[in-house]
């Protein structure tokens, strides 16, 4: 049967999260893991998109019924979230928790790469050499990082962007659908490149860009 694993997090997101960890097996061809449930921050906030029938609980669950799982990972694609939810499932639920989650299709080198705990890479990503993602980090569906890339705490890379080699994404940072970032720049904590931008230059802490070359996105004002 393998670990049972609970997803935290109900949405489509942690509909494939769900599918990642199910794909994986052990080397004697058995599931790794086994979905055990769902669950949420705020059960009067689950949406009309949220899986309901799966939904084991708000996160008091998790510490009420410690026994019934034995692995936990978050399926929440927003790095301000995810990294809330860490901070507060932690002190709880050591690393030996959350286990790293690699889809079968992924592309990497196991003897160079280093995955920290909670870390997840998703189907056809390709990671070439010596690529570093910090604890839960996020290599969505179909994006490439290059050679020597590092992803902080809690980043989030969004299906068919590209990350070049030698580039260093701070903690929580958010790489748009599409979007390429080349090579040895700097992206900094909280910052949100977005959809379809090709990063040229360095990122501010905090600050969003967008558009080809990316630019500082501005709010217009009245």
């Amino acid at each position: 049967m393998g670990q049972r694993i609970v997803v935290v997090g109900a949405g489509g997101f942690a509909r494939e999260v769900r599918w990642l960890a199910e794909s994986m097996r052990e080397e004697a061809g058995g599931p790794r893991f086994s979905f055990a449930g769902y669950v949420v921050s705020d059960l009067a906030r689950i949406g009309p998109y949220d899986s309901r029938e799966d939904i084991l609980g708000d996160l008091g669950w998790l510490r009420d019924h410690r026994g019934e799982f034995d692995a936990l990972t978050i399926a929440i694609g927003t790095p301000a979230h995810r990294l809330r939810l860490a901070s507060e499932l932690e002190p709880l639920f050591p690393p030996s928790y959350w286990p790293v989650l690699i889809h079968p299709s992924v592309v990497y080198d196991a003897s160079t790469c280093r995955f920290a705990h909670g870390a997840q890479l998703c189907a056809g990503v390709v990671a070439t050499v010596n690529v570093a993602l910090g604890p839960h980090a996020v290599l969505n569906f179909g994006s490439t990082v290059g050679h020597e890339t590092s992803m902080g705490r809690g980043c989030v890379v969004n299906p068919g962007a590209n990350v070049s080699g030698g580039v260093t994404l701070e903690d929580g940072v958010l790489v748009g659908t599409g979007a390429q970032i080349l090579q040895y720049k700097r992206v900094g904590r909280g910052a949100t490149v977005g959809a379809g931008a090709v990063v040229t230059a360095d990122v501010a802490e905090g600050s969003t860009v967008i558009g080809v070359p990316a630019r500082p996105h501005v709010s217009a004002r009245s």
